[in-house]
């Protein structure tokens, strides 16, 4: 009887670990989106009526490109399995293409959608933020995991 309450709250405290993990995790992930937000808010300098329109096709496109890089990362991550045919690795590199293609038709798509919504200068410095923001996200997790110094020193 006592070691089962032992097993079981064994399992309660492991198990309460995991849900404050992953709560962490989206809290860490819904910080990121509210800088993006914001970030992005600021450098396009959106009217609120551009802003009513443009949040909303910019959060379908922001969806739909995560899930196509996911795909790509998942395949990615599989592909470094050193006992995979050869067949096996050219089908995963030509899956990474075609997503890669999907990747550049869904801007080419949304770029006529925010057009709709938002000036050219506002496209270009969409993108432009973009790449902005994820330097600085990639630099600040860098600097947070120690990983700065190390980067440098395996850099050729």
């Amino acid at each position: 009887m006592k070691k089962s309450a032992i097993i079981i709250s064994f399992i309660c405290f492991v198990f309460s670990l995991n849900v404050k993990a992953q709560d962490e995790h989206h809290k860490g992930k819904e910080k990121i989106k509210a800088a993006k937000v914001g970030l992005i808010t600021n450098r396009l300098n959106l009217t609120e009526e551009q802003a009513k329109g443009f949040w909303p096709v910019y959060n379908e496109f922001d969806s739909k490109r995560w899930e196509i890089r996911k795909s790509i990362r998942q395949i990615t991550a599989e592909s470094r399995n050193t006992t995979s045919s050869e067949d096996k690795i050219l089908s995963d590199l030509k899956e990474i293409l075609n997503l890669k293609q999907k990747d550049v038709d869904l801007e080419k798509e949304y770029m006529s959608k925010f057009l709709k919504v938002i000036n050219v200068r506002q496209v270009s410095e969409l993108y432009k933020t973009e790449q902005l923001f994820n330097a600085m996200l990639f630099n600040r997790l860098n600097k947070k995991d120690g990983k700065d110094e190390k980067m440098k020193m395996e850099r050729p």
